[in-house]
């Protein structure tokens, strides 16, 4: 009798099978926390049975996150990783499982030198996600389940339901006829408290997500015209970034650039992270959460993003398969959550209230 929980294996089978479709004699990289370790053997004897060549497995911990930019040089942290892109560019499948055991692990590092690191390592980052197939799913720990507000059991049955009790070949073709519509529009108006944004998108093509890269998944993203950004926009929860909370964001654009940034909590950082390049006070995608069975805010982008209702902005670089021309070390989704006191507005037209769809 199997003691691997069927929850696990599920998971493992829709990640190789439905998401990456791995293929025979192709190369795979996983890139997991040592939390993760019981999902990463079940990966691993799919992707021998799929027939996979080469399978490197990567496991990590914030330790050494928060070990490296405490102690690095500024020359090494902008030495660029050539082994890094030389694995990443030899690769057809790449998936990266996050199961961290401390959320607030990389609070006490400096942002600036965050920032000084992602710009340099973005070729690689741009090369995987634009040359592989990828995904990015989640396996429950106890602390992702404190932040969440929940016991690891509660948890773990949130994170499970949220993966494998979706068809996602149905989910995907019921948001194609949103993206459709979402492509056919040419200006976005978002009205909440404290928002009234309009946002510019003709030409900008939606991308349907339906699990390939994201899992859990459920929301369709599209990019705005770089200069057609105007209004402001204040975010209903706290901005999460390298494990630091920026609270009650409020930006303020013109032209598409953010000119105000403010925060209760963590103003200056939040500044300095904006400042990291030129396309990081700029928008790279605009989505639209879709996901209607997932509707508590856990602080963790990869479910809350998909909320049903909300509309999340990601500051910095866009999706080029989006007609994005923005360029940046940056990618910071935040969200704002339309269910209370909401409006989403397409080329003038009520499209939903207060979370709910009116088309």
């Amino acid at each position: 009798m199997s003691l691997v929980d069927p929850r696990v294996a599920k998971q493992a089978e829709i990640l190789v099978n439905y998401s990456l479709k791995v293929k025979r004699g192709e190369n795979v990289v996983v890139y997991a926390d040592f939390a993760a370790k019981a999902l990463v053997l079940e990966i691993y004897i799919l992707l021998i049975k799929a027939g996979a060549n080469e399978i490197k497995l990567h496991f990590t911990s914030y330790e050494f996150e928060e070990i490296y930019y405490k102690n690095a040089t500024d020359k090494q942290l902008k030495h660029y990783p050539k082994l890094d892109d030389y694995e990443t560019r030899n690769v057809d499948c790449y998936i990266r499982i996050g199961s961290s055991i401390n959320t607030r692990g990389l609070s006490g590092v400096d942002a600036k030198n965050i920032s000084v690191r992602a710009k340099v390592i973005r070729p690689i980052t741009d090369y995987r996600v634009e040359n592989t197939r990828w995904v990015v799913t989640r396996f429950p720990t106890e602390a992702q389940a404190q932040e969440a507000d929940m016991s690891l059991g509660d948890y773990s049955e949130f994170v499970f339901k949220a993966i494998n009790n979706i068809n996602w070949k149905k989910k995907f073709k019921e948001q194609q006829k949103l993206a459709d519509l979402v492509s056919r529009t040419c200006e976005v108006h978002i009205i909440g408290p404290s928002t009234d944004l309009k946002l510019g998108k003709k030409g900008r093509l939606a991308i349907n997500a339906g699990g390939e890269n994201n899992m859990p998944d459920g929301e369709v993203f599209t990019s705005v015209v770089e200069f057609q950004a105007n209004g402001y926009i204040t975010y209903t929860y706290p901005a999460l970034y390298m494990g630091r909370e920026f609270h009650n964001v409020k930006l303020e654009f013109k032209n598409g650039l953010v000119i105000k940034a403010t925060a209760d909590k963590g103003e200056n950082d939040l500044n300095k992270i904006l400042d990291m390049d030129k396309g990081a006070r700029r928008i790279g995608e605009l989505g639209i959460g879709n996901n209607f069975q997932i509707s508590k805010f856990t602080k963790d982008i990869l479910f809350d993003e998909k909320i049903g209702g909300s509309i999340h902005l990601a500051l910095g670089k866009g999706y080029k398969d989006t007609g994005s021309k923005n360029e940046s070390g940056l990618h910071w989704d935040m969200i704002k959550d339309l269910r209370a006191g909401g409006e989403m507005r397409w080329d003038d037209k009520l499209v939903q209230r207060n979370g709910k769809w009116l088309i």
